[in-house]
């Protein structure tokens, strides 16, 4: 019933240039907005019309699984956190996130471990709700998949 990935993580679904290298990303190895990107696509020659664009909101914990808690954690301070929220953003749903290096996006066990075929998600390969994203980590169901913290990402569209 997937018809698309739309996950936070580039294990299935590529990121649109190798952006790290550019060093335009926030704390959070993501952006801040949608300049910072459109200067990378322009500086690798890189076509716009092929790109669809996400914006995502991060839960403010992550799940520690070796403990069963909830921690707090902070975008990298040395770099600047100042995100802006788009116009019009369209919720797809929400995506767990591995994050054991604490850095960028790892892996999302829902399409990188196929765990989207054990239980229940949307078109997208995303839960419908964060209630649902929130108790399926804390059932230890991922415990087989890659290892966290695990955080929760909605993640919206946006038109491009």
């Amino acid at each position: 019933k997937v018809k698309k990935i739309l996950s936070v993580s580039a294990c299935c679904s590529d990121d649109f240039a190798d952006y790290i290298n550019h060093w335009k990303h926030n704390g959070f190895w993501l952006f801040n907005n949608v300049a910072d990107m459109d200067e990378i696509i322009a500086k690798d020659n890189i076509d716009r019309s092929e790109l669809s664009l996400f914006y995502y909101e991060v839960f403010e914990k992550e799940y520690d699984q070796e403990n069963n808690s909830w921690n707090d954690f902070e975008p990298e301070n040395s770099f600047t956190t100042n995100i802006i929220k788009p116009e019009n953003p369209k919720l797809e749903g929400y995506d767990i996130v591995t994050f054991q290096i604490g850095t960028s996006p790892e892996c999302s066990p829902l399409s990188c471990n196929s765990f989207a075929d054990k239980i229940e998600v949307n078109k997208n390969c995303l839960f419908e709700r964060f209630s649902t994203a929130k108790h399926i980590i804390e059932s230890g169901f991922f415990e087989n998949g890659e290892p966290g913290p695990f955080r929760i990402f909605a993640v919206y569209t946006l038109e491009y």
